[in-house]
């Protein structure tokens, strides 16, 4: 479902949000663009908000506070993850002494800002309203797999008993399925796992099928041309995950921003490798008035 998204322009930044998350008054959320920041990419002025090797750390502490400043959270702790591509979920009553690897993480304490680190991958944040509880989650293709998005959802309704038709849920900029191509070998890792898999392909065939014209090759046995590429769309695969965890159809947001196409507002790996930055996507909770 498309739902009505816009850039809130403040202290120099565009921080893509959902209007619907901005209605409720206790809630903080964004998710980052590139411009503004005070980090130097060519001639381009630009808001990396991870410590990458080619950035210098000031630059991306700078870069944060701008952020937060933006968001109206200077006074909240900001929490990011050292991501490492899994289904691990954190759950957070206070700041950690050190950064948490893991790939989501929840809480319902207000001050914590839970991030998000994507150039690419898909961002999820999840709202609670009735529980005043939050997430943010990270799923790039190996996360989808372990189903971090469906068991995000679950650990919620452990901890906060949240209900998943309560739940409301923004999918932010990643790559679409316009710009993500992957070997063939993917469409068996994921039709393994998830029974409609075979919709988040433009052509799901594995390579594996028999060639009923194999002469025309012209090539010996065991010699034949590898499969064609294929393109997978990520956030249908978590848009799935999150209808099988519960929530109604209705209340899933999406973007529908690829950042492989984008590359004018967003960061992407894909199209810019080692020099890309990072965007943060970010949630909390404001105190109780």
């Amino acid at each position: 479902m498309v739902a009505p998204w816009r850039l809130h322009k403040a202290g120099g930044l565009e921080v893509l949000q959902l209007d619907l998350f901005r209605k409720l008054p206790w809630l903080v959320h964004g998710f980052s663009t590139r411009s503004g920041g005070a980090s130097g990419l060519a001639e381009e002025k630009i808001l990396n908000l991870s410590f990458t090797e080619w950035d210098e750390r000031a630059n991306v502490e700078e870069n944060r506070r701008r952020l937060q400043g933006a968001l109206g959270a200077n006074e909240f702790t900001l929490i990011s993850m050292k991501q490492i591509h899994s289904d691990a979920i954190h759950l957070f009553r206070t700041a950690p002494a050190q950064a948490c690897s893991g790939d989501a993480s929840a809480t319902n304490q207000p001050g914590l800002l839970l991030a998000v680190q994507t150039a690419d991958c898909v961002p999820i944040l999840l709202v609670d309203p009735k529980h005043r509880a939050v997430a943010a989650i990270h799923a790039g293709w190996r996360g989808t797999l372990a189903r971090i998005t469906e068991k995000t959802v679950g650990r919620m309704q452990l901890e906060f008993s949240t209900r998943p038709p309560h739940l409301l849920a923004a999918i932010g900029p990643s790559i679409g399925p316009c710009c993500y191509e992957v070997n063939a070998d993917f469409v068996p890792k994921f039709t393994a796992q998830f029974a409609d898999a075979a919709a988040y392909f433009d052509e799901p065939l594995s390579g594996e099928e028999p060639n009923p014209l194999q002469w025309l090759n012209m090539a010996p046995p065991g010699h034949q041309p590898p499969a064609r590429p294929v393109h997978l769309d990520l956030p249908k695969a978590n848009r799935s995950q999150l209808l099988a965890a519960g929530l109604r159809t209705q209340n899933i947001f999406e973007s529908s921003l690829c950042t492989g196409c984008r590359t004018d507002l967003f960061f992407s790996y894909r199209k810019e490798a080692a020099r890309s930055g990072r965007l943060l996507s970010v949630v909390g909770i404001r105190g109780r008035a």
